[in-house]
């Protein structure tokens, strides 16, 4: 697993073989950039944003995020052996001072969040089985926690038969082998 693009391209990322989790394939990865980038239905620019990576495992996301001008990474994983190659991967590619860990379950971390954090973009990337993440996704939403132009990012797998509606505006659906990426934001009143 390598890191796609800008500043630490081409550089390892150290990932977890196991079964309660799962990286995020290079290809989904560089596939959900080239949204990030070049979609005209995303109003959030990469470079000096603050990201949220919820369910971070090893970190790929939010790494990529750093990599490509991000000013910050909070990661929220409470898995011990993602969390041992999540600081790993931190301290290899010497990005500490613009990496926060906490370890801790997502909805932990929700029940105290600091009203004056704000993210440009929050991905979300829940075990598959797992549908607890709308009550996740719901509590974000009502804290609040978002720039005005945000973007939400949601992994699942395609077969999901995940209702989001009042939750989030999910604006563009991204289908790639057994995944599905959801972009999407918290302005339920736009299109």
């Amino acid at each position: 697993m390598r890191i796609v693009s800008g500043s630490l391209k081409g550089k390892k990322i150290n990932f977890l073989k196991s079964t309660t989790t799962r990286p995020l394939r290079d290809f989904v990865k560089e596939s959900t950039f080239n949204v990030i980038t070049h979609s005209n239905l995303i109003n959030v620019s990469l470079e000096n944003s603050n990201i949220l990576d919820l369910y971070s495992g090893v970190g790929s996301f939010g790494i990529e995020c750093l990599s490509r001008g991000a000013k910050k990474t909070t990661f929220v994983e409470n898995n011990n052996n993602a969390l041992m190659v999540l600081k790993e991967n931190i301290t290899q590619l010497k990005i500490e001072k613009k990496s926060m860990i906490l370890e801790t379950k997502v909805i932990s971390f929700l029940s105290r969040l600091k009203k004056s954090d704000k993210y440009d973009i929050i991905f979300f990337d829940p075990p598959f089985s797992e549908n607890f993440f709308i009550n996740e996704l719901n509590m974000i939403k009502n804290s609040n926690i978002y720039n005005k132009n945000h973007i939400v990012i949601v992994h699942r797998e395609k077969k999901s038969q995940d209702n989001l509606s009042g939750v989030m505006n999910v604006f563009l659906t991204r289908n790639y082998g057994r995944s599905s990426v959801l972009f999407g934001n918290f302005n339920l009143n736009t299109v």
